[in-house]
């Protein structure tokens, strides 16, 4: 007789889940939907100019760490430091320095806005 009301106690006892707790909420989905004209494609084909190409250039030069730290001085400054060291800094960035000396977009590096 015990063993029956051992059986009895294990089939009556139901292992509750959490989802049993909480009422089951359907959400309802908006069928109408208004229907526009595809929009026309758009040309993901940028045209890049020569100067956007030459600052990133220099962006790149900014980012190189290897001819030493650019903050608190120009680029050209950063450039000469380099060669003297020994660091073989690019050619053409010095050119490019040069030629475009009298904008400051060119001869601050990246990070000249932001303080020490």
């Amino acid at each position: 007789m015990k063993q029956r009301e051992i059986v009895l106690i294990t089939m009556t006892t139901k292992r509750r889940l959490i989802t049993d707790s909480f009422k089951v909420v359907k959400k309802r989905r908006h069928v109408k939907r208004e229907k526009r004209p595809p929009s026309p494609p758009q040309n993901e084909t940028e045209t890049i100019t020569e100067q956007e190409l030459e600052l990133e250039e220099l962006k790149q030069f900014d980012l190189d760490w290897k001819y030493g730290p650019c903050t608190g001085i120009s680029r050209l400054q950063r450039w000469e430091r380099a060669q003297v060291y020994g660091l073989n800094p690019p050619h053409e960035i010095r050119e490019l320095l040069l030629r475009t000396n009298n904008d400051p977009q060119f001869t601050r590096s990246l990070w000249s806005d932001y303080p020490l």
